[in-house]
């Protein structure tokens, strides 16, 4: 198993951790944390974007135009703000295989209304991962939570350009997660095409955390904008394929409840094991 070291953030009220790949360190961030923790983190915060005449534009791939004004929202690189962090260790049980993942997609009105007409929707705002024992939540900045909608099996928000917003994960249980989390398919901690062997953000028991930005330092992030696809953080760096959708992905903790085999058997629970027909042999 993979140790792993997370980073507190004291700036908003949650706690955090994260968890990352060989003897990695992971990051957890809280508002009115106090539980737990111990050195600072040595992760490499995302990158801003490159200014034109800069050599941003060698990070493209060559299947990757360069940024143009297509329809629809994507995320910027938005002000500084701060968003203090610490470490605290965890250890993951399974440290290559999430054991829930929700992902939320997100467009500006007109594209959301076109999606519920292809395939029906019905207003929805949370969105359940691991049975319900978690939500997340896509809040705008006064705290209330964005408008959305159910178009066949996802859920899109509705964002307007300009607008910030925070992806908040509540934990409706008394064990550790660690969250791992995406914009655009970059990770929110390093600025990088994301992968669930990044570490991320330690979700306390009972706990809400909101993530509110990319991170810049152990101190501040850069806030999440609606904004145009080609001002998008992705765009400027050159990976604008995956504009559109947020994603967590859910690790349990070594030696926590939630192991993957007590989920497997919680999931093939049966409320009748036993067949009455017949009398069960002595022993």
């Amino acid at each position: 198993m993979r140790t792993t070291t997370a980073l507190l953030w004291a700036g908003v009220a949650m706690v955090l951790g994260g968890c990352g790949g060989g003897t990695g360190k992971s990051v957890a961030s809280a508002g009115n944390w106090g539980r737990g923790g111990d050195a600072p983190a040595s992760a490499a915060p995302a990158s801003p974007p490159a200014t034109r005449g800069q050599s941003g534009e060698s990070e493209r791939t060559a299947s990757e135009p360069a940024p143009r004004d297509r329809p629809g929202l994507g995320t910027e690189w938005g002000e500084t703000r701060e968003s203090r962090i610490r470490e605290v260790s965890f250890l993951r049980a399974n440290p290559d295989r999430p054991f829930a993942v929700a992902q939320v997609f997100y467009n500006d009105r007109r594209g959301v209304e076109a999606m519920a007409a292809y395939h029906g929707g019905a207003r929805f705002y949370d969105v359940p991962a691991a049975n319900g024992d978690i939500t997340v939540t896509i809040r705008n900045e006064w705290g209330g939570p964005l408008d959305a909608t159910r178009v066949g099996d996802r859920v899109y928000v509705v964002g307007q350009e300009g607008e910030r917003y925070s992806i908040v994960v509540s934990n409706h249980t008394p064990r550790r997660f660690e969250a791992v989390a995406t914009v655009d398919g970059l990770d929110v901690m390093n600025g990088r095409a994301g992968t669930v062997g990044n570490r991320g953000y330690v979700l306390m028991p009972w706990a809400t955390l909101e993530v509110d930005g990319f991170r810049q330092s152990e101190d501040t992030v850069a806030a999440f904008r609606f904004a145009k696809v080609k001002d998008s953080y992705a765009a400027q760096r050159g990976q604008a394929r995956n504009v559109g959708v947020i994603g967590v992905a859910f690790f349990a903790e070594q030696g926590g409840d939630w192991s993957r085999d007590e989920l497997r058997t919680r999931d093939t629970a049966s409320p009748f094991p036993d067949d009455p027909r017949f009398a069960p042999p002595p022993g």
